[in-house]
């Protein structure tokens, strides 16, 4: 692997450095590295230097990403949009690998070089939409790291079945286990849930649950999830996504859920949705609970909208949690990069010596101008390659 040096570029704290990659890590960060001749060298032109951006929570197998449009006709609960989903695969014929790769390498180009993605086990299509995805994972191996969830999106407990395949996707490799709201369409939570951790515990493996529920019904099933997370040890292992309860519930309970959360250290995904009660980034950054972001679904049957664009996702966290100081703005950022990867997991992060070169160069003064109006990405780099120029592939 060819050696880089990157020159001339500006850290999110604003003093000029330079970034000398080695075997695909950073090497030395800092004003006025030098290197040998042979080593290839790039001028950074004072462009912002930022981490690679990290994609916490979506859904790369659902996407029509590259197809025509999908004309969307789903009612509005739920249950509508779970079974119109299924349906819809089925009939179409919908290829999880080429549409998952078509948008990872999307993600690629706009700087994200990491991606939590949760990927539905049913009993109708068993692990097919996971092994489509594990296709993309081994093809786009060293330039996107890709996590998957096994995720019971049909339900777990509604659809005889699904536990033995859930149990089969972690024994072939499946980084984390998925759950959806054990309440609601379970409806029997403490089997649900003592069945999905029983998994995760026979597999050693940590949890992300989707938890829609909403206000006094989602505060019950989360502590809950809390009981079993601290029953089994699992502190730092567990993700609550959306956790829509926590922007509606009374403050006495929601600073008991937070206390809680902060002391397992369970995370909390949000994207952010304009038309949800949602969790503070606020209320949880004062509490101690890491926070993060991520798109949820882009473009498939469930929703139009989303993007491939991380700072573009920073960006509706900002507005939704009404961030508007540049320090704040920072925070949005942090949701995006280095939250998430606490969050998930993802190992040797940052700008920092040792660390996966990961790096993304952005035309901004500061983080929060990248933020808010989301420029080009001048550059992306990948495990020490170069992979990206202002939006296009930069290799075959």
């Amino acid at each position: 692997m060819a050696d880089l040096l990157l020159k001339n570029v500006r850290s999110p704290k604003g003093d000029s450095v330079d970034v000398l990659v080695r075997g695909g890590r950073i090497l030395d960060i800092g004003p006025g590295l030098h290197a040998d001749p042979d080593v290839t060298l790039e001028d950074g032109g004072g462009a912002l230097l930022l981490p690679g951006l990290i994609e916490g929570h979506t859904h790369l197998d659902k996407t029509t990403w590259g197809s025509p449009w999908y004309v969307n006709k789903v009612g509005p609960a739920l249950t509508d949009r779970i079974d119109n989903e299924r349906t819809w695969r089925a009939a179409s014929g919908h290829d999880a690998a080429s549409h998952s790769r078509a948008l990872a390498q999307a993600f690629l180009r706009a700087g994200t070089t990491r991606i939590r993605t949760h990927v539905d086990i049913d009993t109708d299509a068993g692990l097919k939409h996971l092994h489509g995805v594990n296709a993309t994972r081994q093809e786009l191996a060293g330039r996107v790291e890709i996590q998957t969830v096994a995720f019971p999106q049909s339900g777990l407990l509604v659809r005889s079945g699904t536990a033995e395949l859930l149990d089969q996707a972690l024994a072939e490799g499946a980084d984390v286990l998925g759950g959806l709201d054990p309440s609601a369409i379970d409806r029997d939570p403490a089997k649900s849930l003592d069945v999905l951790f029983g998994l995760a515990d026979k597999h050693g493996k940590p949890v992300d649950i989707h938890l829609h529920e909403p206000g006094e019904l989602g505060a019950f099933t989360l502590d809950l999830i809390l009981d079993r997370a601290q029953a089994l040890g699992m502190r730092g292992k567990v993700v609550i996504s959306h956790a829509f309860c926590l922007g509606g519930i009374d403050a006495k309970r929601l600073d008991g859920l937070l206390k809680r959360l902060a002391l397992l250290d369970v995370a909390v995904l949000t994207t952010a949705p304009a038309s949800r009660p949602v969790p503070a980034v606020r209320a949880c950054r004062e509490a101690g609970v890491t926070i993060f972001g991520g798109n949820d679904g882009i473009r498939d049957t469930w929703t139009p909208y989303g993007s491939p664009d991380m700072l573009e996702r920073a960006t509706l966290i900002g507005l939704r949690n009404d961030l508007r100081r540049d320090d704040e703005i920072e925070w949005a950022l942090d949701c995006v990069t280095h939250a998430a990867a606490r969050a998930c997991g993802f190992a040797d992060y940052g700008l920092a010596r040792g660390a996966r070169a990961d790096l993304v160069l952005v035309d901004a003064a500061c983080v929060a101008q990248a933020v808010v109006q989301r420029t080009p990405r001048r550059l992306v780099v990948a495990g020490g390659v170069i992979v990206a120029r202002n939006g296009e592939d930069a290799i075959a």
